[in-house]
């Protein structure tokens, strides 16, 4: 997989080494030297990160980052900020940056940086696998077999299904074991981990 940096900065000498620098540290490099620039080049890439900086003639680094937002931006952004720019730093952070280097950066900080923007994608795009399997074994189940997991999500006990379901307690510690065997659940656990990783009801903490 190629990794591309895309550098925004106004300041062509920054460009002109970071570029370099990146580009001998093995990644791809597409400078611009504004934010209407990029955002008029702008295309998804799920392996690319954005170095941004916050201090640019016209339109600043936050407006380009809101832009970027509005477009449903993924790509990982570090923002590049000059001595006494930390609050800005900061804001660039609670709008969804990853991290600030400030002026002027070391080439390690630089590059460590960048790394944990790409270990972020890898992390994203396993989790994006892993809903992806859950999707694809809950379609095994049949409407039944749903319903009483969807019982389950909600913290339901056998009991309470069959009186919720007009069921027999029987019927559904049938339904259910069938439903474990669907899943590839060895535990109630482990088939309620893949009903939250698919989306039918919130995230369970990790």
């Amino acid at each position: 997989m190629t990794k591309t940096i895309f550098l925004v900065d106004d300041d062509e000498a920054i460009r002109h080494s970071a570029s370099f620098m990146l580009r001998h540290a093995g990644y791809t490099v597409k400078t611009f030297p504004d934010g209407m620039t990029f955002l008029d080049a702008y295309a998804p890439n799920d392996s690319a990160c954005i170095l941004l900086d916050v201090r640019m003639p016209g339109m600043d680094g936050l407006a380009v980052q809101q832009a970027l937002s509005e477009r449903g931006n993924k790509m990982p952004i570090i923002v590049l900020t000059g001595h006494g720019d930390v609050s800005v730093a900061v804001q660039a952070m609670k709008n969804g940056a990853i991290e600030f280097l400030e002026k002027p950066y070391e080439k390690k900080a630089l590059l460590e940086a960048i790394e944990n923007g790409f270990n972020r994608i890898a992390d994203h795009a396993a989790e994006a696998d892993q809903r992806s399997e859950a999707v694809a074994k809950l379609t095994r189940l049949t409407g039944r077999e749903s319903e009483v997991l969807d019982c389950l999500v909600d913290g339901m006990t056998n009991k309470a299904i069959a009186e919720t379901l007009s069921i027999s307690p029987r019927t559904v510690e049938i339904h259910r074991a069938n439903l474990m065997e669907k899943l590839e659940a060895d535990s109630l656990s482990a088939a309620l981990r893949i009903a939250f990783t698919a989306d039918r009801g919130r995230e369970l903490p990790r």
